[in-house]
């Protein structure tokens, strides 16, 4: 990979599962990466993997960061929303504020969303479908795409990851022992850690801005086939699935491979 002249310097703001595994890959592709946190404790790793630490709080209504952290050539944005419902809806306004606090200050955002964009309608999706979400992070996260587009009408990159696996989230685990496991038969939309550091990288290293990209592995073994494939290889008890297909989607991506000629490492989930 060759490095772009133009792109020195990323911010990563939420260094978590994903986050952190982006910033310590452009550490080593030579990038000087800034990194956030809301956790003091969580300072001094960031510093050991040579990321420069900032502690970066924020909610709907403002942000206590130091500035320069938004003086950068690229800021990626990867807080997802809180699970519980109070902070769920405040998501799309936080994500407002955050790109009012970069506005000016960076020269290009990439915005982490989910193909949780898209609901449950029994058909393949992808980047130039209608998004139904149907579940409450699902539309506040829609939201939170809409909002940036909004503001960043011919300028915005968003990549919306399926499903994400890899270290600490063993998907053996999952289903482990369970029964009567409904939707046996539908298709999963997943994505290793792997490719989706290096979908991102690809777009830093193509220069591919201004683009929705859906982010899934182009391999949909189902439920049943996948998870106790998973579980059996991790030596955890097999789970038994309802051999049934209902309220299913397969997440396609036409942009990826267009746009970025991007290979997956795991292509086949199996």
């Amino acid at each position: 990979m060759v490095l772009s002249k133009e792109i020195k310097t990323v911010s990563i703001l939420g260094c978590g599962w994903f986050g952190f595994a982006l910033a310590q890959a452009l550490v080593s592709l030579g990038f000087d990466v800034n990194g956030s946190t809301t956790t003091p404790d969580k300072l001094q790793q960031l510093e050991a993997e040579n990321i420069k630490p900032y502690l970066v709080n924020f909610t709907a209504d403002s942000i206590l960061a130091d500035e320069s952290f938004f003086q950068t050539d690229v800021l990626f944005i990867c807080i997802p929303p809180k699970r519980n419902s109070v902070e769920l809806n405040d998501y799309p306004d936080k994500i407002k504020s955050i790109l009012k606090a970069s506005n000016n200050k960076t020269s290009k955002v990439i915005l982490i969303s989910s193909t949780s964009v898209f609901g449950d309608e029994n058909k393949s999706v992808n980047e130039n479908s209608a998004t139904n979400p149907d579940t409450d992070s699902g539309k506040v996260v829609l939201a939170a795409e809409e909002i940036f587009r909004a503001l960043n009408p011919n300028d915005y990159t968003i990549i919306r990851f399926a499903g994400l696996i890899g270290p600490d989230r063993n998907p053996g685990r999952f289903f482990a022992g369970k029964t009567n496991v409904p939707n046996g038969l539908t298709p999963v939309n997943l994505i290793h850690q792997i490719d989706a550091v290096g979908i991102a990288i690809s777009i830093l290293d193509k220069q591919a801005f201004g683009k929705t990209y859906n982010a899934c592995s182009p391999t949909h073994p189902t439920k049943k086939e996948f998870y106790t494939k998973a579980a059996m290889e991790s030596g955890h008890p097999l789970p038994e699935f309802v051999e049934e297909k209902t309220s299913w989607k397969i997440v396609e991506s036409l942009n990826v491979p267009k746009f970025l000629g991007y290979q997956f490492s795991g292509d086949d989930l199996m």
